[in-house]
């Protein structure tokens, strides 16, 4: 449903919030907590529910566990006073499972889980999966493709005036007019297929409280307009508002008034002001090189519509680079982006929640295992994270093929020593099979807890999409100490054997800290480290924005001395990635030389996967880097698509697999590089073939792809 934002209500021009926990309980607070939280009308009656406030509905299925978002929302909502019911992997082939709770008296919440369901449901290649880590069993099958909008879609079909809002990490990456990889084109923003009242990104606890406690007071959901990290449909900007026309390519500028791209913006200048062609009261500016000096609270960024991002690349590109400019909490303004007749208007991105906030929310009463109604099925997903403890979230990396910056942010949040210690001891003492071992401290990445700016006031005010790349910034306080006590302390509770670290280790800002290296390799790795390196030609690692192979160097420089200190043989495994924007297949075979030097042969690799929002995936669409300033003969970006040259990628991150040697033979042949096909340890294929290799491999591969084309043809939307 379209509205008009209140003026009088909107309350963005401050970045502060109030305390999460602070809220007056909402009345069924007697009632609670529960056990765990109910999946069925048995489970409401034994806890005395008539009725449900809040139902969410989830892909994956119930593990109360800080790990697994649903539980920490239905935690955080219940510890308010509400009554909260899951309906984990309903049955989307009717409505029965959506019924089961019956209707919640305020709202219902919509997820596809910790995964975007079509991320989850198919690889790289576009090939279905088999398996499913948050499903019992993992057994694949147990979701549909693009679960938010068809789960909406079942809710509405059996409660069509209960307000409905959508969230988690597909709505969060969809909530604006996105490229799918899966159907090869520019989907519009998932808002409108799920025809949900309000869509919340990020991480939503500020927003989802919010929420709830309006809706609890008696507001109509589409007064909800004001709350930072939601979107909803609206029918334009309120008048005394400044809207930024950012819809062409030949007037906006880039957004950062600096040449270099990475750099914090200085104050705004002037634009020019023009006539406001729709709405009346409305000031709309478009400007050349700089956005107008305007108050950010009451203005909106346009960004082209759906329309135009769907037909046009470039804009798409230009578009994406908008929205990730405006992604600061400290600056960020409002974008708009019509869809049709409609806007779908973005507020800023959530403030980051106070490390006492996060602790509440990492110390709720979670039961820490599945829901008991799954008996003694295996949930991977589980079996991975239950030794594990969460320290922190967000990353400052902003890797283009990565979306934990643009879902989470780039402000680290942390929970404290203390809190951290406590669930430490938590798992040891009630946590069945726990032997000792914590499996990792850590989150998106293993070091960046306590890293932050040195100023406030810089890091309210920068729009630099790394504070990493193309080096570590200056404002960056670095200091691992924080973390390397608190490794200490944890290792030194009694009944804990080991300290684990698997999250993964940002080598380039490890290195700022040997102390923390050594500290890494003498007590918290158990023979190999995982690192991802991804690439080592400076064409994909400039589109990926990562460090040079210098950084790594380094990093195995200090690992490897360290280890041999403390008696330990350990190595790392360096992560590639194959096929992304940028690679060409010079660099592919630079890289397969330089794992045969160094002696390393992947059992895995792994492919670009365009996700969306991503950076990557709008140079994977486009052409473009959106990195830079995008216009009509701006740089082009080498893109690596299509099935053959994808294999191609992989293959040389395999050069050992006898099964690709003829594909690299004839790629070899076809790069002038036949020097490189013999059996010398300077060559990197053979040019043998070993019987039941190479050719019958690749038909029975040609038979798998093209059944999974088949099927990609009768079942994908």
């Amino acid at each position: 449903m379209s509205r008009v934002t209140d003026l009088s209500t909107y309350r963005l021009a401050v970045p502060e919030a109030p305390d999460l926990f602070g809220y007056r309980k909402y009345w069924a607070k007697r009632l609670t907590p529960a056990p765990l939280l109910p999946m069925s009308r048995e489970e409401m009656d034994a806890l005395g529910w008539d009725q449900c406030d809040i139902i969410l509905v989830t892909g994956d299925a119930y593990v109360d566990h800080p790990s697994f978002g649903m539980a920490i929302v239905g935690r955080v909502l219940e510890a308010q006073g509400f009554r909260v019911g899951i309906i984990a992997q309903p049955d989307w082939n009717s409505t029965e499972d959506f019924a089961a709770l019956g209707e919640p008296s305020l709202f219902f919440g919509v997820t596809a889980g910790n995964m975007d369901s079509m991320v989850n449901r198919y690889t790289a290649d576009r090939r279905r999966r088999s398996d499913d880590a948050y499903t019992p069993g993992g057994q694949g099958g147990a979701r549909p493709d693009r679960s938010v909008i068809v789960y909406s879609q079942r809710v509405r079909e059996v409660f069509k005036g209960v307000p409905l809002i959508v969230g988690g990490i597909e709505a969060s990456l969809r909530r604006t007019a996105h490229y799918d990889y899966w159907q090869d084109k520019v989907r519009r923003s998932i808002l409108l297929d799920a025809r949900a009242e309000l869509l919340v990104y990020g991480n939503g606890e500020r927003a989802i409280v919010d929420i709830a406690h309006r809706l609890a007071a008696g507001e109509r959901i589409e007064e909800l307009t004001d709350i930072r990290g939601t979107a909803f449909l609206s029918s334009g900007a309120p008048p005394g508002w400044t809207e930024i026309d950012s819809t062409h390519l030949d007037l906006p500028g880039r957004i950062d008034p600096h040449p270099d791209p990475y750099s914090m913006a200085s104050p705004e200048g002037e634009g020019t002001a023009c006539e406001a062609p729709a709405e009346e009261g409305v000031k709309v500016v478009r400007f050349a090189r700089r956005i107008p000096r305007t108050d950010r609270a009451r203005s909106i960024i346009r960004l082209p519509s759906f329309e135009q991002v769907r037909d046009d690349a470039a804009l798409y590109a230009h578009a994406s680079r908008i929205v990730h400019l405006e992604s600061n909490p400290g600056n960020a303004r409002a974008i708009v982006q019509r869809h049709g007749k409609s806007d779908v208007w973005i507020n800023p991105p959530p403030i980051p929640l106070r490390s006492a906030e996060m602790d509440r929310v990492y110390e709720l009463p979670y039961a820490r295992r599945p829901h008991p109604a799954y008996g003694d099925a295996r949930i991977p997903a589980y079996e991975m994270i239950r030794f594990s403890v969460t320290i922190q979230r967000g990353c400052f990396g902003g890797c283009t093929f990565c979306s934990i910056t643009e879902h989470e942010g780039r402000i680290i949040q942390n929970r404290s020593e203390d809190s951290v210690l406590r669930e430490v001891e938590t798992i040891r003492d009630h946590v069945p099979g726990f032997t000792g071992v914590i499996s990792d401290l850590g989150g998106p990445t293993a070091n960046m807890y306590r890293i932050a700016c040195k100023s406030k006031e810089i890091e309210a005010a920068c729009r630099r999409p790394s504070c990493v790349y193309p080096g570590v910034c200056s404002n960056l306080n670095t200091d691992h100490a924080p973390l390397i006590e608190l490794y200490r302390k944890a290792r030194k509770l009694p009944g804990i054997k080991k300290v684990l670290i698997a999250s993964g280790v940002r080598y380039d800002l490890a290195i700022e800290s040997p102390e923390y290296v050594k500290e890494l390799a003498q007590h918290h790795t158990g023979g190999y480290l995982k690192i991802a390196p991804e690439a080592i030609a400076e064409g994909p690692l400039r589109m990926m924005m990562k460090p040079g192979v210098g950084s790594y160097y380094r990093f195995k420089k200090l690992f490897d001395r360290y280890s041999k200190a403390a008696g330990k043989e350990q190595y790392l495994i360096p992560y590639f990635i194959a096929a992304h924007p940028g690679t060409s297949d010079t660099d592919m075979l630079e890289l397969a030389l330089w794992l045969k030097e160094n002696g390393y042969r992947a059992d895995q690799v792994q492919a670009f996967l365009p996700g969306p929002m991503a950076s990557a995936t709008a140079m994977y669409h486009t052409g473009k880097n959106p990195l830079r300033r995008v216009t009509r003969d701006s740089e082009d970006v080498v893109v690596p698509k299509g099935l053959k040259i994808r294999r191609l990628h992989k293959a040389f991150l395999r050069y050992h697999d006898a099964n690709n040697w003829p594909m690299l033979r004839e790629a070899l042949k076809r790069m002038g590089r036949e020097d490189l096909i013999g059996s010398g340890k300077h060559q990197l294929v053979p040019r043998y073939q070993p019987r039941g290799t190479g050719q019958a491999h690749e038909g029975r591969r040609d038979v798998r792809a093209t059944r999974s084309k088949r099927f990609r043809t009768q079942h994908v939307r």
